[in-house]
C-alpha cells in the first residue's frame, strides 16, 4: 500500500518542538513520550534493517516503527496481530455491536479524570449487559463481552464511549444450555440506557465521596458536595445514549469490525488532506446531517490539530481493550469450551482476517521489493540514535 501523502508524523515533526515549548506546562509526561514516539517513528532514529533484492539488486532500508499505540502507522499492524490472536475465541453464533456513550458534561469531567471515569464507564456498562442479560424477563443467560474504548469524536474532540461485541446468547445459570437470542435482537436499549444511567451516577457520586476525582478550571466549584449534587441532577433524568446494531452476518463480519475498532486510534492518515500556512485540514463525519452531505474538511490550526490529538492520549497502563463475562481472561478457555460443546462444534470456522484498513504492513514476506515486488532479505542492521544526554546540573552554591 502506498504511503499517505501527509501523516501525523509529518505534522509533529514540523510543529511538535514549538508545541512542547509554547505548551510545557500542560503537557503530561504520556503525551510527551506519545509525541516523541509518532516523531522518530520509522526514522532513522529507530534504526532499521537494510534489505537486499535478490532478484532485481536493488537495496533499501526499512526503519523500525515506534509500536506505540497512539500512533496511526503502528496500530494497523497491530490490530492484524491481535485479530490472528483471537480468532480460536469466536464461537458459531451471531455477535451483536453495542455502544455506552457518556453525557457531553461527563465527558469534560472525564478529561481529568481519565483513569477513574474511563474504568467507570468500562465497568458499569459491562455490569449493565451482565445484569439485563440474566434477568429471566429477557435472556435469562450469563453472556460475554468484548468492549473497546474510544474517546474521540469524528472532529478530534473528547467524546468518550464504549464499543462492545456482544454474541447472540449465553450459558443458563446452571451452565447446562446455551440460550440464543431470539429474532435477531440483543436486549431493549431503554432498559439498558435506564440501568446504565442509574448505576454509572452511583459509582460516580461513590467516587466523588471516596476523593477519587479533581476539579480543575471551570469545575472546581464541584468540589463543594451541594454544587456536585446540583449540577449531577438534570443527568438522572436525561436520554443517555445506548445502542445496539442488528447482528453481524458471521465470523467474517466480526473480525472486520474488530479490525476497524480495536487499535483505532483517533485519527487515520488516511483522513489528512494537507497541512500549509492555514493549518491542517482533514476529513470528518457531520453526524447531525444525513447522506453524502455528512461527508466534511475541517482545517484547524497545527497547534489545535496537536492539542485535539493528545486529549486522546491514554494514561499508561490502561487497558483499552477489555474483556468481560463468559470471555473474561481468567476463565473464557473453559467457558468457551463449554459453549461448543454444548452447540455440538468442535472448532470454530472461522474466515482469514482481512488486511487492517490503512496499514502500511505487508503481508508474507515480510519485505517486499518497490521494484519488481520479489522478496526481500535482510543483510544488515542500522542500529538506533542514542541521544547523550547531558549530566544534570548543579542549582546549589559554590
Amino acid at each position: 500500500m502506498h504511503r499517505p501523502t501527509l501523516e501525523v508524523a509529518d505534522i509533529f515533526r514540523a510543529h511538535g518542538p514549538t508545541y512542547r515549548q509554547t505548551h510545557q506546562s500542560h503537557l503530561n509526561l504520556s503525551q510527551l513520550k506519545v509525541m516523541s514516539a509518532i516523531e522518530q517513528c520509522r526514522s532513522a532514529a529507530l534504526g532499521g534493517h537494510v534489505l537486499h533484492c535478490p532478484h532485481c539488486a536493488h537495496d533499501d532500508i526499512a526503519y523500525n516503527s515506534c509500536r506505540n499505540r497512539h500512533c496511526p502507522k503502528c496500530q494497523a499492524s497491530a490490530a492484524q496481530r491481535w485479530l490472528e490472536a483471537r480468532q480460536a475465541d469466536l464461537l458459531p453464533v451471531e455477535y451483536f455491536h453495542v455502544v455506552f456513550t457518556l453525557p457531553v458534561p461527563l465527558s469534560a469531567l472525564a478529561y481529568t479524570n481519565k483513569v477513574v471515569m474511563y474504568r467507570l464507564l468500562f465497568d458499569v456498562a459491562a455490569e449493565t449487559l451482565r445484569t439485563i442479560a440474566a434477568d429471566p424477563k429477557h435472556l435469562g443467560a450469563r453472556i460475554g463481552a468484548t468492549l473497546v474504548l474510544h474517546t474521540w469524536g469524528s472532529s478530534l474532540t473528547h467524546h468518550p464511549r464504549v464499543h462492545g461485541i456482544v454474541p447472540g446468547g449465553g450459558l443458563s445459570m446452571d451452565g447446562h444450555r446455551w440460550i440464543s437470542c431470539k429474532n435477531k435482537f440483543l436486549l431493549p436499549v431503554e432498559v439498558l440506557s435506564s440501568l446504565f444511567r442509574r448505576r454509572f451516577l452511583e459509582e460516580l457520586f461513590k467516587a466523588y465521596h471516596q476523593q477519587q476525582l479533581q476539579f480543575f478550571g471551570q469545575f472546581t466549584v464541584l468540589a463543594d458536595p451541594v454544587v456536585f449534587t446540583e449540577w449531577l441532577s438534570p443527568l438522572w433524568t436525561c436520554n443517555w445514549f445506548v445502542y445496539a446494531k442488528a447482528p453481524f452476518a458471521g465470523p467474517k463480519q466480526v473480525l472486520r469490525y474488530l479490525s476497524r475498532y480495536t487499535h483505532r486510534v483517533a485519527i487515520a492518515n488516511s483522513r489528512l488532506r494537507s497541512m500549509d500556512e492555514h493549518g491542517v485540514t482533514f476529513d470528518y463525519k457531520d453526524y447531525r446531517v444525513d447522506g453524502e452531505s455528512r461527508f466534511k474538511t475541517m482545517t484547524l490550526s497545527s497547534d489545535e490539530f496537536m492539542r485535539r490529538f493528545l486529549l486522546h492520549v491514554l494514561p499508561n497502563g490502561f487497558h483499552r481493550i477489555r474483556h468481560y463475562g463468559i470471555l473474561a481472561n481468567t476463565s473464557h478457555k473453559e467457558n468457551l469450551a463449554r459453549v461448543r460443546e454444548l452447540l455440538h462444534v468442535a472448532t470454530v470456522a472461522v474466515a482469514e482476517p482481512e488486511p487492517v484498513a490503512g496499514s502500511n504492513e505487508p503481508a508474507q514476506p515480510t519485505f517486499t521489493c518497490r521494484c519488481c515486488g520479489a522478496a526481500m532479505i535482510v543483510v544488515g542492521i542500522v542500529e538506533r540514535q542514542y541521544v547523550i544526554r547531558a549530566p544534570p546540573q548543579w542549582r546549589g552554591q559554590p
